[in-house]
């Protein structure tokens, strides 16, 4: 099975398109924030001030990359656990924020605002950190630097391996992958 590649910032007749179970390789843009990133970004918006970067129609990459090695952009960068950024998620995709890249499940309310929003949820594989390393071609603070690794990174990337987990019509590949594992034991 083929991975579809897709451009970030990906473009709305796009992202309607992408199936929950579908491979992707990802390509352009995208901006690393974690728990105190997001943290901060909630703040900002409660007091009314702009994001550090036009969160329209940019995906986030849930990750806290280690310090690069002599010679490389940037250490490993495996996902972290999204669901510690659903309660910030929802104003973020009311915002216009359209892609998430993390690992594990998210909660019915950013699944709502998914679909609310058009917005798409990815998986980047847990524990290949250094493989998804090899993906991203350049990197650069852009907000919060004091947070060390948890700091705001644009990033480049190039074919960056991801699954659609959660489409934009709320399919969560998780739940479908459970109840095809169930039909296919109940029939035996």
């Amino acid at each position: 099975m083929s991975a579809t590649k897709v451009t970030s910032p990906i473009e709305e007749n796009i992202l309607k398109n992408l199936e929950a179970g579908e491979r992707v390789l990802i390509s352009g843009t995208i901006y690393t924030a974690r728990d105190a990133a997001h943290k901060r970004m909630s703040e900002a918006l409660e007091k009314g001030e702009d994001l550090p970067f036009d969160i329209k129609g940019q995906t986030i990459y849930y990750v806290g990359p280690t310090p690069a090695k002599p010679g490389q952009i940037i250490g490993s960068a495996g996902p972290t656990t999204s669901g510690r950024m659903d309660k910030y998620t929802p104003s973020l995709l009311d915002r216009g924020l359209k892609g998430m890249i993390g690992k594990g499940y998210r909660s019915q309310e950013v699944i709502d605002s998914m679909k609310k929003n058009k917005a798409v949820y990815f998986a980047a594989i847990g524990g290949s950190g250094a493989l998804i390393t090899r993906s991203i071609k350049t990197m650069e603070v852009i907000a919060y630097e004091d947070l060390g690794p948890e700091a705001i990174y644009k990033l480049t990337v190039e074919d960056f391996p991801a699954v659609v987990i959660i489409d934009s019509n709320g399919a969560d590949w998780y739940q479908l992958g459970k109840q095809q594992f169930n039909d296919q034991h109940t029939r035996q």
